[in-house]
């Protein structure tokens, strides 16, 4: 499995925005979906957005639909998620993870390779 490790996180005000990374290493990261998810202490890992091995397709949730883009540049070994208009309910730990496969996933459980999780804060 890839090791990854999210960075790019802050705080921000409301209509702000931020661009998280996601370094991977360890394994060639060409052949890996990327999925970028978040987390509120005490609730559950929330998908926001995924895409396939070469960044082509992509899927977003609905709460971010429109506002974030995903995208990976696998010269680099790198994912990215560009957050635009942020909200004050985006606030939570941010997870990058990955998997080989041909397309992309939604699942958590369907993910190996997971970030420490990076911090971003909005405020009203």
């Amino acid at each position: 499995q890839v090791q990854l490790v999210e960075s790019g996180g802050g705080s921000v005000q409301a209509g702000g925005s931020l661009t998280l990374s996601c370094a991977a290493s360890g394994r060639t990261f060409g052949s890996y979906a990327l999925g970028w998810f978040r987390q509120v202490p005490g609730n559950v890992r929330e998908f926001l957005a995924a895409c396939n091995w070469n960044g082509k397709n992509t899927y977003y949730s609905d709460s971010v639909r429109g506002r974030f883009t995903i995208s990976k540049d696998n010269a680099k070994n790198m994912g990215y998620l560009q957050m635009n208009s942020l909200k004050p309910e985006d606030t939570a730990v941010y997870f990058c993870a990955a998997e080989p496969m041909s397309t992309w996933s939604a699942a958590i459980n369907e993910y190996r390779s997971w970030g420490q999780g990076t911090q971003v804060t909005v405020s009203s």
